[in-house]
């Protein structure tokens, strides 16, 4: 059941969306990451502002709160977003290991305003070959020394 102050954190990621498409910083997303009911890290997009294909609202707030919690985890933590989130900000939420999303517009809703979020997705079914931008896998043996190299080291931090 939702409850009034997941409705407010929710109205408060729609409001980043729309301040940060009026102050033309890019597309109409915003995200808040909150842990125990206080907001901890807040974005918007600013793709465009930025120069960075990046800076996607969830990207943002993630790295705001990272920033202020002094961590790359954000157990116990959970993030209101605009839009459900494209790939990338899905797979960032899964890296910082926040507990659970909550979206207001879907993917479908994205990209019936021109956002290839649904594209995305779908081009990730595909075999690396059979991709739009295709993938070509080469020096393999080369690079599994780096692998090899982190596997050994004993002063490695785990992510």
């Amino acid at each position: 059941m939702i409850d009034g102050k997941e409705q407010f954190f929710m109205m408060r990621a729609i409001e980043l969306a729309i301040e940060g498409a009026r102050a033309n910083s890019g597309g109409p997303f915003g995200a808040v990451i909150v842990k125990n009911g206080e907001i901890i890290g807040e974005g918007w997009n600013q793709v465009t502002s930025t120069s960075d294909p990046t800076a996607h609202a969830e990207i943002v707030a993630i790295r705001r709160a990272c920033e202020k919690l002094g961590t790359f985890h954000l157990e116990d933590c959970v993030i209101y977003t605009s839009c459900e989130p494209c790939p990338m900000c899905l797979g960032a939420i899964y890296w910082a290991k926040l507990e659970k999303i909550f979206y207001s517009c879907t993917r479908k809703d994205a990209a019936s305003i021109g956002f290839a979020d649904d594209f995305i997705y779908e081009e990730i079914g595909l075999s690396p070959q059979d991709r739009s931008v295709k993938a070509i896998c080469f020096l393999r043996e080369q690079g599994l020394k780096a692998f090899k190299f982190w596997e050994d080291k004993p002063d490695k931090v785990l992510y």
